[in-house]
């Protein structure tokens, strides 16, 4: 590990002007790219404290051995030598974009003397026409084969059109009319091309007027009796129809934009890509990347911005862009993109209307990209191995947590508390045994007394188990007094009895310290501990000071992710669901033109639906809102409605059983003192 010290420019080597600067590892290669307004103020950055930087960008200038710098002229210049170089030199701590050259083209080889058609992938060639990308290849050639029959152009490859000139023989598709032959000379150079240049027209958005023309001809030739000839235009007007159904309008206004949509979280990031031109998409493309380096989203952005138009002048820059997030600052990526195509583009984040819209179907996309990368990435059973593995090395855990428990606090300002229970097992979650837990007894915004009265429920009731029963793994299905046996069906232990190999919390060192201390009151010594903090995924031992860092592309690090953002969600909605049922049986909600918003005011306003069945329409109408006509509509419901009877808070979806093991119920008694720690520093309102 370098010191970033020792290679530290001295003071004023470093110029005040705009570039981009390279950091090299002890072997001169190259490990991260970046650019700078001043290079002077952004590398200055690098060789503070280390304590003060972010873990991956510690982990960057602590492998590298060396930085040097390029002085260009403007912040546009540094966009584009930013790009360069991260083309050529790959940097490992760059945003690494995955499935990027696999999406294939329609292309038209204009730079030939009898251009082709053909599917075409990898990196553009000059003098091509590209369209696309395509998800499917067989999606181009259903497409072009609708085509052929208007715009009958040239497909075959180099080698068949030159025996085709050497025996003087058209292909298959000269002779049934989806070719006009130029290899026999059927059709001159010159027109091939223009007819090259039709089909081309058409596949950008210019349909409008080759539909009026042949709808015209047809016109014309059926007034002349000319009828196969009608029926043979007829016919045209219908593939180019149907070829066009295929990419449905989505824009009215025959907008050429391109919309880009990014789904991420800490580890990983999907990006999408809607090809629209004239109003309709014409392609979609997407690539996974790492998020190996400290990134915002207009970062990501930008990076997908290089990577996307890095190599495309003209036309194949359009003349909308729509982001979730704009760059910082965005003048430079904004002139870049002009001056790739030539004249002004425009760079924003749609606000309202059909653009809004459809950038949220792309942004939907995007989750589902991550999502089934997530999937696939989890399902590989080596991948799994090794993840464990990997947790195993860096806990110090004599073997692999085959079984590893997670726990979440969840609540609303301190009200709805409650903390849910997610079991992992070979990596994989095992729902049938989720649990859920009502908190009791003290505030719930101390997360720290709450996740120690959660772990000392839970492990009291596995000791609990274990002393009636003796060892789980030795009683083969006994009967208990009451007549409970002790396993499942499938041979497995019931409810708690089956303990962890790891016991995973969602926080940081006060929350590892309250597990541990009560797994340490139970006398429990044989169950690994460990925590991990959302902000910077680090994860924390009991009477540790510092932090265990795993690399950003450690897939134990990925799984124990996964395990907390499941714990996460799961707690999450057992708190929204708890919270709902205050609502759900209000007479409030039989009131005709009263919405969400408009009742939530009453209720705070009155404290409860019990002093405002006893308000008077006068007073309902202080609140901000609410009309006299609304009033009296509420006081009137109020008066029929007769006092509900509270709500039942069934089990649904997949919220299992609470710690006392009976679906949609909770405990009663209340959880026992435990003395004070430090409250961890709540994310948001909602946890």
């Amino acid at each position: 590990m370098a010191d970033p010290s020792s290679y530290r420019p001295r003071p004023g080597e470093i110029p005040d002007s705009p570039g981009v600067y390279r950091f090299r590892d002890e072997h001169r290669r190259v490990i991260y790219v970046g650019k700078a307004k001043s290079l002077r103020q952004r590398l200055a950055n690098y060789f503070q404290d280390l304590a003060n930087l972010h873990p991956r960008t510690r982990s960057m200038v602590t492998t590298a051995a060396s930085v040097e710098w390029t002085v260009v002229s403007t912040e546009v210049e540094a966009l584009q030598l930013e790009y360069s170089w991260i083309k050529e030199y790959d940097p490992r701590f760059n945003v690494k974009y995955r499935d990027d050259k696999s999406y294939p083209y329609l292309a038209v080889t204009m730079n030939e003397e009898f251009p082709r058609v053909q599917v075409m992938r990898g990196h553009k060639k000059k003098g091509v026409r590209y369209f696309g990308p395509y998800t499917h290849a067989w999606a181009i050639r259903d497409t072009v084969d609708l085509l052929l029959r208007v715009f009958p152009v040239r497909t075959c490859s180099a080698g068949v059109f030159r025996n085709a000139a050497r025996t003087g023989r058209p292909c298959l598709l000269g002779y049934i009319g989806k070719c006009t032959a130029p290899c026999v000379e059927r059709i001159s150079a010159e027109d091939h091309r223009e007819l090259a240049e039709e089909f081309c027209d058409f596949m950008a958005g210019r349909t409008g007027t080759y539909l009026r023309r042949l709808e015209k001809q047809m016109a014309e030739a059926a007034e002349d009796m000319e009828y196969e000839r009608a029926a043979r235009l007829r016919d045209d007007i219908g593939a180019l129809k149907k070829a066009m159904e295929k990419s449905a309008v989505v824009l009215a206004d025959a907008t050429d934009a391109d919309l880009i949509a990014v789904a991420e979280d800490e580890l990983e990031a999907a990006v999408q890509i809607f090809h629209v031109r004239g109003g309709r998409v014409r392609g979609q493309r997407g690539w996974v990347t790492d998020k190996v380096e400290d990134i915002t989203t207009g970062a990501l952005v930008e990076h997908a911005l290089q990577q996307l138009y890095g190599e495309e002048k003209g036309d194949a820059v359009p003349k909308e862009v729509l982001v979730p997030a704009l760059p910082e600052p965005v003048e430079p990526v904004q002139q870049w993109l002009t001056d790739r195509r030539g004249s002004g583009v425009s760079l924003r984040v749609p606000q309202r209307g059909d653009k809004k819209a459809l950038m949220e179907t792309v942004r939907r996309n995007a989750q589902q990209a991550l999502v089934l990368h997530k999937t696939k990435r989890a399902s590989d059973l080596t991948t799994r191995s090794r993840a464990l593995e990997e947790i195993a090395d860096a806990l110090g855990l004599d073997s692999a947590p085959l079984r590893i428990e997670c726990y979440d606090i969840s609540h609303l300002q301190g009200d709805d508390v409650v903390a849910s229970m997610v079991v992992f097992e070979d990596g994989l979650a095992r729902k049938s045994e989720y649990r859920r837990f009502q908190i009791k007894g003290f505030s719930g915004q101390d997360d720290v007394r709450s996740m120690h009265e959660v772990i000392t429920r839970r492990f009291r009731r596995y000791l609990a188990e274990k002393e009636r029963t003796g060892e789980w793994a030795d009683a083969d299905g006994e009967e208990l007094p009451d007549g409970e046996t002790l396993k499942d069906e499938d041979g497995r232990p019931k409810r708690f009895a089956y303990p962890p190999q790891l016991v995973v919390v969602d926080g940081g060192q006060p929350q590892v310290a309250a597990a541990q201390r009560a797994l340490d009151e139970l006398g429990i010594d044989d169950i690994a501990v460990c925590g991990l903090a959302k902000r910077l995924e680090e994860v924390w031992l009991p009477r540790e000071d510092d932090p265990v860092v795993l690399p950003r592309t450690s897939e134990g690090l990925y799984l124990l992710q996964r395990v907390r953002d499941e714990a996460h969600r799961f707690a999450i909605t057992y708190q929204r669901t708890r919270r709902a049922k205050r609502f759900r049986s209000s007479p409030l909600d039989d009131v005709p033109g009263l919405g969400e918003t408009r009742r939530q005011a009453l209720i705070k306003h009155f404290g409860s639906v019990k002093k405002l069945r006893s308000a008077t329409v006068d007073q309902i109408c202080e609140v901000p809102g609410i009309g006299r006509k609304t009033a009296e509509t509420v006081a009137v419901a109020l008066a029929r409605a007769t006092p509900a009877a509270p709500a039942v808070n069934t089990a649904t979806g997949e919220i299992m059983e609470d710690d006392d093991g009976v679906p949609g119920t909770t405990e009663d008694v209340p959880g026992e003192p435990v003395p004070a720690g430090t409250p961890d520093e709540r994310r948001g309102q909602e946890r």
